[in-house]
């Protein structure tokens, strides 16, 4: 298994478009790339954590194939904008990828090149090496799942979990 540790905003965007792909086994949503010692929901919030809010996702790439995983990850968010995504605003929504590793962040130089030319550029996706993770209290974890009625849901996470689909066909769930 592979897993990579991305920030696009929301992380319960991220993680239903995530859960949405075959070969996709788990997906937590989780704090890193900050300085706070204990990080929760409350105190990344406040945006002087410098954590973000991110995901780790674990892929077979028998099944998927890891450039797949990250032109997914540039599809569901705009990294273009800065330390926000639509309405969430903050360095904590910012759009980042955290390697573990030489390899891993030349894949995602690589993948952030691709991203910049398909957005006609303008990408402020950072690449930051991955530091101590912290997971998201238990109510974050399957958001979208447990709460498919929630406002936010409807309004932010339903369009990109279908920006997904439409994009991705050969790899969804059945």
């Amino acid at each position: 298994m592979t897993s990579f540790v991305l920030a696009g905003g929301c992380f319960w965007c991220l993680d239903a478009a995530y859960r949405a792909l075959r070969g996709v086994t788990d997906v937590v949503s989780v704090y890193t790339g900050g300085s706070h010692p204990a990080p929760d929901y409350e105190v990344v919030c406040t945006g002087t954590t410098g954590h973000a809010e991110a995901v780790r996702v674990e892929f077979d790439e028998e099944v998927i194939p890891a450039d797949v995983i990250l032109d997914a990850f540039f599809t569901m968010h705009d990294p273009r904008q800065l330390n926000r995504q639509g309405n969430d605003v903050g360095t904590q929504y910012r759009s980042a990828m955290f390697y573990e590793g030489d390899e891993q962040r030349e894949r995602f130089e690589a993948a952030r090149a691709r991203a910049d030319e398909a957005w006609g550029g303008g990408v402020v996706t950072t690449v930051e090496p991955l530091g101590e993770v912290f997971e998201a209290e238990d109510y974050h974890q399957d958001f979208f799942a447990k709460n498919p009625g929630q406002g936010y849901c409807l309004a932010v996470a339903v369009p990109k979990v279908n920006k997904i689909r439409q994009r991705f066909t050969e790899y969804l769930k059945a």
